[in-house]
């Protein structure tokens, strides 16, 4: 079957943003670096991509130059079960970047981020709509998600 990796366009800082990917995730590793050759475009001998995983997703990071930067358009959102690992997330991603609404930040390359606590879903999917609504207004309000105000919104009647 055919693979879907993510290609990031940096301008020189591949390398770097991918070591600070992996440290970020546990389950992660560099697997191969591409260095520019005499033909260009980049400077002979630089790191050209990086291919690295995630949590077992393979990406792939390029020093393009500065012709392109990214937008919230695209954005990689991580899933967490606990507070503690919203938290974590939160926290080192958007050390040196820009915090956001509603769980969404931009880390210190300004690739956009979605932490989001699995429970959300969960809540919004409810079948009762006024629980939802609650939890859908709360979320609103919060840069990074707060579980438990989460939960207090949707079980407050």
């Amino acid at each position: 079957m055919p693979r879907i990796t993510p290609f990031l366009w940096f301008d020189n800082q591949a390398e770097e943003a991918a070591r600070f990917y992996v440290s970020v995730f546990k389950n992660s590793r560099i697997v191969t670096m591409t260095h520019y050759g005499e033909a260009g475009p980049g400077p002979k001998g630089t790191v050209m991509t990086v291919v690295f995983q995630l949590e077992g997703q393979d990406f792939i990071a390029l020093n393009g130059g500065p012709h392109f930067t990214f937008t919230e358009a695209i954005s990689f959102s991580v899933s967490c079960t606990t507070q503690e690992e919203v938290d974590e997330y939160w926290d080192k991603l958007s050390r040196g970047g820009e915090e956001g609404p509603c769980g969404w930040l931009k880390d210190r390359y300004g690739l956009s981020w979605q932490i989001t606590p699995t429970i959300l879903n969960e809540m919004l999917n409810d079948p009762d709509p006024q629980k939802s609504k609650r939890v859908m207004e709360a979320m609103l309000q919060m840069g990074k998600i707060d579980i438990e105000r989460l939960k207090q919104a949707y079980e407050n009647s």
